[in-house]
């Protein structure tokens, strides 16, 4: 009987050990969102964001695109200056994927990951421009649900935790919300800044139970 207790009880910790992975933790002034990720359908991705969250090349960024009902995108170096124009224009991957120049970190580029994982409200997915493989280091937040991106960006986590968050931050006064005729590109950046800090961490050490 004792040997049966043990075993259970070294399964139920193996299992407990096995679904603590690392997850990020998103801080805003708005409060904080805890993602999860899927590195089984898009592990450079994932691998890609948690480098540059462990060096610190989020913090300080924005949340510098914020679009009621569709997302929230952030993760340009840019939105750290004082230049609201310049925002969106930036990033480049944790390290060489094989896309970009081997000597030229500014360079670097992540290679499209498409899966069948939906755009869900909380979704976190990668963004790029019109090339495929050009995924850096901004990323977006789904607001609601959005199946007319589902795969043609690629999805590589969830929020699970403060989602909320996202509302507060959805709601926020941009330069289009306050004047639908506004034609500057910073047109959904909000007047605000929502910086933000990411850390990786335990998801045991994130979310108490």
């Amino acid at each position: 009987m004792k040997k049966i207790v043990s075993l259970i009880s070294i399964g139920v910790l193996f299992m407990s050990c096995a679904k603590d992975n690392n997850v990020a933790v998103i801080t805003t002034q708005f409060g904080e969102m805890v993602v999860e990720f899927y590195p089984e359908v898009a592990p450079y991705h994932v691998e890609n964001f948690q480098i540059l969250a462990k060096e610190g090349f989020f913090d300080g960024t924005t949340f510098h695109r914020v679009i009621p009902g569709f997302m929230i995108q952030g993760g340009d170096p840019n939105s750290k200056d004082n230049d609201r124009m310049n925002d969106g224009t930036g990033g480049r991957a944790g390290k060489y994927f094989g896309i970009g120049r081997e000597d030229d970190p500014n360079s670097w580029l992540v290679p499209g990951e498409f899966n069948e994982n939906l755009h869900l409200k909380g979704t976190l997915s990668m963004a790029r421009t019109r090339d495929p493989d050009s995924a850096s280091s901004q990323f977006f937040i789904c607001h609601a649900p959005q199946p007319g991106l589902d795969r043609q960006y690629t999805v590589f986590g969830q929020v699970i935790s403060g989602i909320e968050i996202i509302d507060k931050i959805a709601s926020v006064n941009t330069p289009k919300r306050e004047n639908r005729m506004y034609q500057g590109p910073d047109g959904d950046n909000p007047f605000e800044k929502v910086e933000m800090t990411v850390k990786i961490m335990k998801r045991s050490e994130a979310i108490k139970d």
